[in-house]
């Protein structure tokens, strides 16, 4: 039996619609269960909001009611006398440090032998000057390597995951990629597999669904430019569009203007995805940049094949090409359609490919990953 700590588990926001957030609170449940004192801590409430398991059982805590300004920099000297500006300055400042000692009382309640987990790299700006004094502090990256060496979060890791106890990367794939960018601190956790459904798809349904926000990450657009070879050729097939987001309004005009509106249904949010799922014959994801898609482990216990760019080593990992489910080359949108077709023209390959992709799916379950949490935790404390 594992000791009981206290764990406190920080990200950008406790109730942002997206994976992150889906993440922490199935963490915190997991974390709870296993005799763990949690609380989750965001630095801002969520303007697009998640439906929070009910009940929690465990504090939820936002730093801030809404996202807080971004800092002011003046620009040349004139700026520096803008009254107005300073004092609006003065006022952010003030704020985040009111915000950094909440977060340092938070903190300061925790036994010894406590861990703070940073899931999102922006949040450790505050857990960086906040007091961990006597905690060990874990940092997340939820997206690849290469991902995040194209952002600005990459210069945030550089500066603020060095002198962290450890970090955390989705894949030993990209582990390796940072240990040789100089990060010797990193180690890989993979996401965990919420639940096996019941039941699977019955895979009867001439529906390919997506599920994620509608955001250029996800990268929707090209998933309607791939739908548009394949509408042609599967006339009675239709693509189930999950998800809600900024881009939504210029998706559906593209989806309007590639003369799509017959063949996509734009489902919005949906809070019940075993059920989107069961609905469907087959799972695609079309992101420019993943870390491990919990979309897709959820695709594959429903028993549904998969089609998807081979954006990141978690995609890559999960999918196991030919066998489980169908890859294609990062960005090719004709080898993404051709996945697809070849996905809903045979049935005997789909129903094959979505049974294998339910078993193998099982290698990473909650207990499995639990068990590799408790490891680090008692590695940290000698």
């Amino acid at each position: 039996m594992s000791r009981s700590r206290d764990v406190f588990i920080v990200s950008n926001s406790t109730d942002e619609l997206g994976g992150v957030t889906g993440w922490m609170h199935r963490t915190a449940h997991l974390f709870q269960e296993a005799g763990h004192r949690v609380h989750t801590v965001g630095i801002h409430a969520a303007e697009r909001k998640m439906a929070l398991p009910e009940p929690c059982g465990y504090p939820v805590t936002a730093l801030y009611p809404s996202h807080p300004p971004t800092p002011w920099a003046p620009k040349g000297l004139r700026d520096r006398f803008r009254v107005p500006a300073r004092r609006a300055e003065a006022a952010r400042a003030a704020r985040k440090r009111r915000a950094v000692e909440r977060l340092s009382e938070i903190f300061r309640a925790a036994r010894p032998g406590g861990v703070v987990i940073v899931s999102q790299v922006w949040a450790m700006e505050w857990v960086g000057e906040a007091d961990t004094g006597g905690l060990r502090v874990i940092g997340m990256s939820h997206e690849s390597y290469d991902y995040s060496r194209a952002s600005h979060r990459y210069r945030w890791i550089r500066n603020h995951y060095p002198p962290l106890d450890h970090w955390l990367v989705l894949t030993e794939e990209d582990a390796d990629k940072w240990a040789g960018d100089g990060m010797n601190n990193v180690g890989s956790m993979p996401n965990a597999l919420a639940a096996l459904p019941d039941v699977p798809s019955p895979r009867s349904g001439k529906s390919v669904a997506s599920i994620g926000r509608l955001t250029d990450q996800k990268g929707i657009d090209m998933l309607l430019d791939t739908w548009a070879l394949v509408a042609p050729q599967r006339p009675d097939w239709r693509l189930d569009v999950y998800g809600t987001g900024e881009d939504e309004a210029d998706l559906r005009a593209r989806c309007t203007a590639l003369g799509l509106d017959s063949s996509v249904r734009w489902r919005g949010r949906t809070d019940d995805v075993p059920g989107a799922l069961a609905a469907s014959s087959v799972f695609v994801q079309s992101s420019r940049g993943e870390g491990f898609p919990l979309a897709l482990l959820e695709a594959m216990a429903s028993g549904l094949p998969c089609a998807a760019f081979d954006c990141a080593p978690g995609v890559r990992e999960i999918v196991r090409d030919g066998e489980d489910g169908l890859l294609a080359p990062a960005g090719d949108i004709g080898a993404l359609a051709d996945r697809l077709l070849r996905l809903t023209g045979n049935p005997r390959m789909r129903d094959a490919m979505g049974d294998r992709a339910r078993t193998g799916v099982q290698r990473f379950s909650e207990a499995e990953t639990m068990e590799r949490w408790e490891e680090l935790f008692a590695l940290l404390e000698r």
